[in-house]
């Protein structure tokens, strides 16, 4: 795994990320936006996983909401902090959905994504450190997420929101 340098890549307003996979996560596009950030080339990354820019910084919960969520057939906006191949990393808002073939049938998820606001990403920030803690208090991975997924949960019951208006509310 790559080390982190702390340094962190700042997108410009103008710039989107653009992103589209296989059902299995694997990219099947990426624009030069995306290459830049995440510093592959297109033939580099063409049907790899789209978790080689994950940010180990990023709870696991929140892509287990995002994953359920463009399964089921919905869309998503969400924070999400990336990992650049030289270990840099990128804060993002996401908005992500599935993609349909024309019987009606999701065959990939598609996501674009934009420079977010400095103070959103320092309010996610905090709550993405506590979620992370209560991940890394399981020895167990899985039991790790369930537990950082209850508290996600927990989180916007008490505020009485859905995670996309939250999302949208900083």
């Amino acid at each position: 795994m790559v080390e982190m340098t702390g340094h962190e890549r700042v997108m410009d307003v103008n710039e989107i990320i653009v992103s589209k996979t296989n059902l299995k996560g694997h990219l099947t596009y990426a624009n030069d936006v995306f290459c830049k950030f995440a510093g592959y080339s297109v033939s580099e990354i063409m049907g790899k996983p789209h978790s080689i820019i994950r940010n180990p910084n990023m709870p696991r919960c929140v892509f287990k909401l995002l994953w359920d969520r463009i399964q089921d057939g919905k869309e998503i906006f969400a924070y999400v902090v990336n990992r650049s191949r030289n270990g840099d990393h990128y804060w993002v808002l996401a908005h992500v959905t599935p993609s349909y073939d024309p019987s009606g049938q999701i065959n990939g998820y598609h996501s674009n994504r934009r420079k977010p606001d400095s103070k959103a990403v320092a309010t996610i920030s905090e709550i993405y450190d506590l979620l992370l803690k209560e991940e890394a208090k399981h020895s167990n991975r899985k039991d790790g997420m369930n537990a950082g997924t209850e508290l996600l949960h927990k989180f916007l019951e008490d505020k009485g929101v859905e995670y996309d208006e939250f999302v949208l509310s900083i």
